[in-house]
């Protein structure tokens, strides 16, 4: 018997429709983009590249065919433009919303840019979307919803109060998709990312996630800060899990929709246990990483620990054949060395150059 998520995709390929990915050059987005394209589907994207890049829709463009790539249409624009989002929405079926200023320790540092983007911005591509009349929407929540909420795994209907201003611009949003459901009779589906992991994932800067961050640090033979005691846990996501649940979400029946989902694998990884695994994958890669960790101060605004509760998204929207951490980050690990190596002037397979570089030698 087919999966959900196998007849979603068959009835795509027969049936192309159009979809406008918000974000479209960041991480997850573009993961979007290159799935929808495989699959011959219509694609707008938007993005003003605050954290996206052209690199990644390069990337995109090469692992799809010449036919399959015509049918994406790029508009640089900013979602704080409510002009911009009501162009991008002309003719769309299906609305990805996943453009957003990510990062806790960013949104303590900035709450006012935090609030502009995730929530000002949040609320135009709503507007516009209900405007449009478009077939679903489906945004990006978060994790940092359940706040200090202790119980374990995390349940949809039992969230705590927020411990970031990124907190709350999140919860703010699904504040608003349930008011424009009682409003408007418009349903957004909400979908709580759980520490998301994978290609294009960006290792740099101040607010890059911890998995690209670290790898970078391993393979640069640089110092690994874990925040904490190492025994703060994620529920670490590999991005073709969000890949999923996104067509399964855009494409569920009426009663599913308008609701919110965690998107996780159900499973508990520490830090210490990162920071080996890292270490592993690594190794098995020719690059050897000798130091121990160093331990810094906790984090302000992080939770302490994290796992999800996915029995809502298996029921109601068939999510299935979730990539558990370990398959996940054994997957990702050729993009980031690739990637590290041709930004240090590598050739993209020269594992034994890299392992030299790492070494000092």
């Amino acid at each position: 018997m087919k999966d959900r998520y196998e007849s979603v995709r068959e009835q795509l390929r027969a049936r192309p429709e159009t979809w406008l990915i918000t974000g479209v050059a960041g991480f997850i987005g573009s993961n979007l983009l290159e799935a929808l394209l495989a699959l011959d589907q219509r694609v707008v994207g938007l993005d003003n590249f605050a954290t996206g890049h052209e690199r990644n829709l390069e990337e995109v463009r090469e692992s799809v065919d010449e036919r399959q790539w015509r049918r994406f249409r790029f508009i640089e624009g900013d979602i704080r433009n409510l002009l911009d989002c009501q162009a991008a929405m002309q003719g769309v079926d299906h609305v990805l919303h996943e453009a957003a200023l990510g990062s806790v320790p960013r949104s303590v540092a900035d709450p006012i840019a935090t609030h502009e983007t995730n929530l000002s911005g949040f609320l135009n591509v709503l507007c516009a979307a209900r405007d449009a009349q478009v077939q679903s929407f489906t945004y990006a929540a978060s994790s940092s919803t359940y706040g200090d909420h202790p119980g374990l795994p995390k349940v949809e209907d039992r969230i705590g109060q927020p411990l970031s201003p990124y907190a709350v611009t999140k919860y703010a949003n699904e504040l608003y998709a349930s008011v424009f459901a009682r409003a408007y009779g418009f349903n957004a589906t909400g979908l709580r990312y759980f520490n998301v992991f994978g290609k294009r994932q960006d290792p740099d800067g101040a607010y890059a996630a911890v998995i690209p961050k670290w790898t970078a640090a391993l393979i640069n033979d640089e110092i690994v800060t874990i925040n904490g005691d190492g025994e703060t846990s994620r529920d670490f996501c590999f991005v073709d899990n969000v890949v999923q649940m996104n067509l399964l979400a855009a494409k569920a029946d009426a009663a599913a929709r308008g609701q919110v989902y965690n998107v996780a694998v159900g499973d508990r990884t520490t830090l210490g246990q990162l920071f080996a695994e890292l270490k592993r994958l690594l190794a098995a890669h020719g690059i050897a990483y000798e130091r121990d960790a160093h331990f810094g101060p906790f984090r302000a605004g992080d939770v302490r620990h994290s796992q999800a509760d996915v029995g809502k998204a298996e029921r109601l929207l068939g999510y299935d054949g979730k990539v558990p951490f370990a398959e996940g980050l054994a997957r990702a690990m050729p993009w980031y060395i690739r990637f590290l190596a041709e930004r240090a002037g590598h050739e993209p397979n020269r594992v034994d150059a890299l392992s030299a570089m790492a070494s000092g030698k």
